[in-house]
């Protein structure tokens, strides 16, 4: 069993560069084990073969592999403090860059471009969102949402940009062409550069401790001088002055400007 598990990720890596050595095993296994049985496939040899041929499952075992969970203004206290603590000193600048890293459908990237329009509509920003998973990326470009998905949402953003049609909520075209989304792999593709705010909450949890080492240093080197680091509720960062950052708000890390200075 542990050899055709091995084995299966060594071809998952191979074949779509994702590498599940960098996930918590026993989360990782037991999700899996569990979708591939949905399916009746005795070992993940089977399984393997029939997600090369197929790409609904192909697509299943991303969504499941991903955790695709995901609100608009999840933890409401902490946008309150991006938005009267964080955000300020971003819009004084001619322009600046937001990168909402594993964005899963869209829920995060779309707060805070709703937040910006309400509150600071006169800054000038770019929005960038990616995830691994292109089906949840097609599905946050739609941005056609539940209303269990807006429950923690301002009502007045509510109005202003959902139109509520079959039960199901539309966003307003003037939020969706704030946000640019890509596909991107956390683990091995190249970071963008001078980043102003990084958003990454509620997904490295499922990481190694190795694997969140990797991300937080490559986070804290995509971030400009003053730039930050919004995290989940339940990602607290221990030790932020061994990624050159320092705790600015709780689940805000700023970049250490005199971090970097001292290691020169």
């Amino acid at each position: 069993m542990e050899k055709d598990y091995h084995l299966f990720k060594e071809n998952i890596k191979r074949k779509l560069d994702i590498d599940l050595e960098f996930y918590k095993e026993s989360q990782m296994k037991r999700r899996l084990t569990s979708l591939r049985n949905k399916y009746g496939y005795a070992s993940f040899a089977e399984y393997y073969e029939a997600l090369c041929r197929n790409q609904d499952l192909m697509r299943q075992f991303l969504d499941r592999m991903t955790i695709n969970v995901s609100e608009f203004y999840r933890n409401p206290k902490r946008w309150e403090v991006l938005q009267e603590k964080i955000l300020p000193s971003l819009v004084n600048k001619q322009s600046f860059t937001i990168w909402s890293a594993a964005c899963s459908t869209g829920e995060e990237p779309y707060s805070i471009a709703m937040l910006l329009a309400t509150h600071y509509p006169n800054a000038t920003y770019q929005i960038l969102a990616t995830d691994i998973d292109e089906t949840v990326l097609d599905k946050a470009k739609q941005a056609i949402y539940q209303k269990a998905a807006l429950k923690d949402l301002p009502k007045s953003f509510l109005s202003n940009y959902f139109t509520e049609q079959n039960d199901l909520f539309y966003l307003d075209q003037t939020i969706k062409k704030k946000v640019s989304f890509k596909k991107h792999n956390l683990l091995a593709d190249k970071y963008p550069n001078n980043v102003d705010l990084v958003i990454c909450r509620n997904v490295l949890i499922y990481f190694t401790d190795q694997a969140k080492e990797s991300i937080y240093h490559k986070f804290s080197n995509t971030l400009t001088e003053s730039g930050v680091l919004f995290v989940g509720s339940t990602e607290q960062i221990f030790n932020p002055e061994k990624y050159n950052l320092k705790l600015k708000e709780t689940f805000f890390y700023q970049k250490d400007l005199s971090k970097l200075l001292s290691h020169r």
